[in-house]
């Protein structure tokens, strides 16, 4: 039977077997798998950005998702031609990936959902370039981080807080019965005078639903329908007689006669009016004969002439017309002739007495 030291010193070293054969394991595993694996070939890489935030040196750097290496230095540069992207990020990736990684493969800055950590993303898709080879720099793709989006919405953010704070004010000034839309709302006299105006116009619907009124008639009375009904009817009536060429418009429509005649003064009027045009007959020439034209307007700048003498009251005529004196005198000799008339009328014996003396 074994002594105690014995068991204990059994124990032990089966314990030593055992951590050995673990960490073994554990070694093994971390040499044979992942993409910085003792035994996996690699090469150092570069890129430069404006802004490394939240970026931490042994995040993962992935190729359409998949992890193909780690960031290995995090650091900004003091070289006046890097102004714009100072900070630069040495990432070390596994070859194994070199058939789908390009020398002009794009560095993006990504972010592991809304509040995951920052990772290198490489974008190979347009790329075209040649393998990737050792310490190589790549160009670089600005995307817009949530701090980004945040600044830019900074903006919108106060702009919405104007439009809520006008917003309140107006609806403010409506709560307190001010303007238009305040009185509509708040306004007891408004209401009142819409609920009378909705009144009436029950009243008015009333009335349209009854018989009483020119409205309810026109929408309920059977004898209105009847007499647009037999007017409908005559209607139809009349029409048929034009269509089948009774009556004077059934002539006019359907009798060829009166469309020959109709044509045919048509004709003569259009040959009448050739006639005038080409200086034929009394109109023609009264409307081509220059002649004629001019004797015309000699006629009328003589009657004119004429007519201005008179209005100045030159000659016989024109004493007539504008002498009062004259108008007068001869209004008076036809009143004294008229008296005469009448003197004879009355008394004729007196002036017309025929004396006879015999020598």
């Amino acid at each position: 039977m074994p002594s105690e030291k014995q068991v204990r010193w059994s124990q032990l070293r089966v314990g030593l077997t055992v951590i050995f054969a673990s960490l073994t394991l554990a070694v093994l595993i971390l040499v044979m798998t992942g993409t910085t694996g003792l035994f996996t070939k690699k090469i150092m890489i570069r890129a430069y950005v404006d802004n490394a935030g939240g970026l931490r040196v042994g995040a993962p750097v992935r190729l359409e998702g998949v992890d193909i290496g780690n960031v290995t230095r995090i650091r900004v540069v003091s070289d006046p031609s890097r102004k714009l992207n100072p900070v630069e990020v040495m990432m070390k990736i596994s070859t194994k990936y070199s058939d789908t990684t390009r020398s002009d493969c794009e560095v993006l800055l990504a972010t592991a959902g809304v509040l995951g950590e920052v990772f290198v993303d490489l974008d190979c898709r347009d790329a075209k370039g040649g393998p990737l080879t050792n310490n190589a720099e790549l160009p670089t793709r600005d995307v817009p981080q949530l701090q980004d989006v945040v600044r830019a919405s900074q903006g919108t953010l106060q702009n919405v807080d104007t439009l809520v704070k006008r917003m309140d004010s107006i609806l403010s000034y409506v709560q307190s019965g001010q303007g238009s839309i305040g009185k509509v709302i708040y306004d007891p006299a408004l209401f009142n005078r819409a609920n009378d105006m909705l009144i009436q116009l029950q009243q008015i619907v009333a009335q349209a639903n009854s018989t009483n009124g020119s409205i309810g008639k026109l929408l309920n009375s059977d004898e209105l329908y009847n007499k647009l009904n037999a007017t409908v009817d005559n209607l139809n009536k009349i029409i048929e007689e034009i269509n089948q060429g009774n009556g004077t418009a059934g002539k006019f429509i359907k009798d060829p006669a009166l469309y020959d005649n109709a044509n045919q003064t048509l004709a003569k009027a259009n040959q009448l009016i050739t006639d005038i045009n080409a200086g034929k007959g009394t109109l023609g020439k009264l409307a081509k004969d220059e002649a004629l034209a001019k004797k015309v307007d000699d006629s009328i700048t003589r009657l004119n002439s004429i007519l201005d003498r008179l209005d100045k009251g030159e000659g016989t005529a024109g004493q007539l017309l504008v002498n009062k004196s004259l108008y007068n005198n001869a209004d008076a000799t036809l009143a004294s002739a008229h008296n005469l008339i009448e003197a004879i009328r009355k008394d004729p014996k007196t002036y017309l007495t025929i004396h006879l003396k015999i020598f």
